[in-house]
C-alpha cells in the first residue's frame, strides 16, 4: 500500500507542476458554473410560470437542477479525462523512464494502481470543488440529498471507467495524442452503444443496454443505489486495470 501511495502522490503532484491541472480545473469549473447558473435560472422561470398558471408545484429541484447538472458533468468528463490519463504511462515510455519504473522494487499491480489513483484523486478534487452548487441549493431551498449524494457516487464510478481505460491506452503507446484520442473514442462508444438497441433483437438490445455506461448512471441520478450498477462499474474498472497489467507485462519481457 505504501508503494501505491508513493507512486500516486508523485504523479498527483506532477499534475500541478505543469499547467495541466490548473487549466483542466479552471475550464471544468467555468463550464459547470455556467451550467449551474443556467439550470437554476431555467428552474426558477419554470416554477414562476407554473405558479402564474396554477399548475401546482412545478418542477422539483431534483428534476430541474440536479439531474441535468450532474448528467452534463459526465459529458464534460468524457472530454476532460483523455487529458488527465494520456500522459500517465505514455510519457514514461517516451522519456524511456518506463524501464526504470518496471525494474524498481514495486510490482506491476502497485504501479498500475498508483497511476490510476493519482488520476482518480485529481477527479475527486474537481468533484469536491463543485460542492458549492448543492450548498447553494440547501441554503436557499430544500433539495433531496439522496440524488445529490448518489449523483456524486455515480459520477465517480463512471469517470473511474474512463480513467481505467485511459490508463490502458496510455500504456499502449508513447504518443500522448493517440492515447487521448483512443480514450475519448472508447468512452464515447460505450456512452452511445445503447443507441443501436432499438434496431436489433431483444436479446442483443438487452446486451447493448447493459453495456452502456450512461444507462447504469440513471439509477444514481434518481437517488437509487443498485448493486448491479456498482458491480458493472467496478468490473469495468477492473477489466481496464487488468488489461493494462497485461500490456505492461508484455512490454517488460520484450
Amino acid at each position: 500500500m505504501k508503494n501505491i501511495w508513493t507512486i500516486a502522490s508523485r504523479d498527483f503532484k506532477s499534475y500541478f507542476t505543469s499547467p495541466i491541472a490548473y487549466i483542466l480545473i479552471a475550464g471544468f469549473l467555468a463550464i459547470m458554473g455556467w451550467m449551474f447558473f443556467f439550470n437554476l435560472s431555467y428552474f426558477n422561470m419554470q416554477n414562476m410560470q407554473a405558479l402564474q398558471m396554477n399548475l401546482g408545484k412545478g418542477v422539483s429541484i431534483t428534476d430541474g437542477i440536479i439531474r441535468p447538472l450532474y448528467g452534463n458533468m459526465n459529458v464534460i468528463f468524457l472530454f476532460l479525462v483523455p487529458f488527465i490519463t494520456m500522459r500517465l504511462l505514455a510519457e514514461e515510455r517516451k522519456n524511456s523512464t518506463i524501464q526504470l519504473l518496471l525494474t524498481a522494487p514495486v510490482s506491476l499491480a502497485e504501479i498500475i494502481l498508483g497511476k490510476f489513483l493519482s488520476s482518480f484523486l485529481l477527479v475527486l478534487v474537481m468533484l469536491a470543488l463543485t460542492a458549492t452548487y448543492p450548498a447553494v441549493l440547501f441554503l436557499f431551498g430544500n433539495p433531496d440529498p439522496g440524488p445529490i449524494l448518489m449523483s456524486y457516487l455515480g459520477t465517480a464510478l463512471l469517470v473511474g471507467c474512463y480513467l481505467a481505460f485511459g490508463l490502458l491506452f496510455s500504456a499502449m503507446t508513447e504518443n500522448q495524442i493517440v492515447a487521448g484520442a483512443l480514450t475519448f473514442a472508447f468512452g464515447l462508444f460505450f456512452w452511445l452503444i445503447n443507441w443501436a438497441a432499438q434496431s436489433v433483437g431483444s436479446t442483443w438490445g438487452d446486451i447493448l443496454n447493459y453495456l452502456s455506461l450512461i444507462n447504469h448512471y440513471n439509477n444514481f441520478s434518481q437517488g437509487v443505489l443498485n448493486s448491479t450498477d456498482i458491480i458493472y462499474y467496478l468490473s469495468f474498472i477492473g477489466l481496464g486495470l487488468f488489461l493494462t497489467h497485461r500490456v505492461l507485462d508484455s512490454f517488460r519481457w520484450r
